[in-house]
């Protein structure tokens, strides 16, 4: 048989065939962790684990709506792995964590305590009244050696943690911080809240003892209170819920007229010697 005609070697290459001088193909690299996705009904059955945000809130890391926007920049972490994804869900014993430049946008979140005055509402404007947010300015700061200077800037996201009347006075606390407003006006926030209380009428007999305990508002039960007579004219309370004019009410129940009411401290926060219309900033080292 002539060269033209013999039949030619082909060589044949592929898994368990030797490549000669060709290298193997790579590997794939390992795909990385997919974060944790949101748990979907299925035929009608309620999703599994519970919210992430609802998991940061609940361990004091942040409120639920900063929550939200970590997670949407990719600061949030579930058992090590980052979360991008609005409504995802884990297990209640799931460690979450915030990542390092959440904490640091934190640290920058400022809290304010201001006194205070007659004629100013504590949260939305009201026909006639101003918000007591107004207050907050340079010319208005209670500053000590080291306390920082005022910055306009901080005005953006500023929002009462608690309420005084229009016509009450004393401590109120603006804050950024949505740890802080969870601990002082959260559904389980147990913090104590002082008040000076001016009164007027005749006391019912039992009344202070009903002050402190057995009074109802809205057709609820009010938590025990703290209450004692200052000298003839005025109360000492120390509550530890804040329902609308909740003083104000409950004397009213027990024979008397709120002339005057005045928030002296929140936790271990003292409303001190700051005068009236004036504010400062939470220091360092204190906390509520």
């Amino acid at each position: 048989m002539s060269e033209a005609h013999k039949p030619k070697r082909v060589r044949v290459e592929g898994p368990g065939c030797d490549a000669g001088s060709r290298s193997r193909p790579a590997s794939p690299a390992p795909r990385p962790l997919a974060a944790p996705k949101p748990v979907a009904a299925v035929s009608g059955e309620a999703p599994t684990g519970v919210r992430v945000s609802k998991l940061l809130a609940e361990q004091g890391l942040c409120s639920r709506r900063e929550a939200d926007a970590y997670i949407e920049r990719g600061l949030v972490f579930v058992d090590g792995v980052r979360v991008t994804e609005l409504g995802t869900r884990a297990a209640p014993d799931a460690v979450v964590t915030l990542g390092a430049e959440a904490r640091k946008s934190q640290a920058r979140l400022v809290t304010i305590l201001l006194n205070k005055p007659v004629g100013f509402v504590s949260g939305q404007p009201e026909p006639g009244y101003e918000p007591a947010v107004v207050l907050i300015r340079k010319e208005n700061q209670w500053r000590e050696e080291g306390d920082p200077e005022f910055d306009p800037r901080q005005l953006r996201g500023l929002a009462p943690a608690g309420r005084l009347d229009i016509d009450s006075t004393g401590l109120l606390v603006m804050t950024q911080d949505g740890r802080i407003a969870r601990q002082l006006i959260g559904e389980d926030s147990g913090v104590e809240k002082e008040y000076l209380v001016r009164v007027e009428g005749q006391l019912i007999p039992g009344g202070l003892e009903l002050l402190r305990h057995g009074l109802s508002l809205d057709g609820k039960p009010l938590r025990p209170a703290k209450v004692e007579w200052q000298n003839e004219d005025q109360l000492r309370f120390v509550l530890r819920e804040g329902k609308k004019r909740q003083i104000r009410r409950m004397c009213e129940q027990v024979g008397l007229r709120v002339v005057g009411l005045k928030r002296v401290r929140l936790g271990r926060v003292r409303l001190g010697d700051l005068p009236a219309g004036r504010w400062r900033y939470l220091r360092e080292g204190e906390s509520f």
